[in-house]
């Protein structure tokens, strides 16, 4: 199994099949635009304009489940992540993460990497890096930047291009 055996949601309500990234490094975060951490969009932007053409793409799933850090619509959510913080990465629909109800891609991502305290997402803004064949490589947590594993990224476009 891997990411690329699911589907999600685009947050524009359509099916998006994870296989369409096959070949890809992605970097799977889940967001809030209310957050102490939304800061991190910078950074993540960044590595996504700086790597894209290499194949590398960052999907970053909203969540409302930590204080409701985000707490409108899909709309709403597109608009403020464009507008404030000039994302122009795959945004998918919002989704829980934890508990009965969450994102089933959520659930495979936690199994495969738990994190320092039990499996269970914390808070917004858990990265999980994917390698190009769809494995689970590493899971980072809310405080660490994006651009602290830069390097990691880099190594695994290198590896994915050989």
């Amino acid at each position: 199994m891997s990411v690329y055996d699911f589907s999600v949601q685009t947050i524009r309500g359509e099916q998006k099949p994870l296989a369409d990234y096959k070949g890809q490094v992605l970097l799977i975060v889940n967001t809030a635009s209310k957050c102490g951490f939304a800061p991190q969009f910078d950074e993540l932007q960044e590595l996504y304009e700086r790597y894209k053409d290499r194949g590398f793409t960052v999907l970053a799933f909203p969540s409302n489940q930590f204080r409701e850090q985000e707490p409108g619509s899909n709309d709403e959510v597109e608009q403020v992540c464009k507008l404030n913080f000039g994302v122009s990465f795959p945004l998918f629909a919002k989704i829980d993460v934890n508990g009965a109800g969450a994102e089933p891609l959520y659930t495979y991502l936690k199994k495969e990497r738990g994190g320092m305290f039990g499996s269970s997402i914390k808070w917004n803004f858990t990265k999980f890096l994917i390698d190009s064949e769809g494995r689970v490589v590493k899971r980072y947590s809310p405080t660490t930047k994006p651009t602290k594993f830069e390097r990691r990224i880099v190594e695994l476009l290198d590896e994915a291009n050989r």
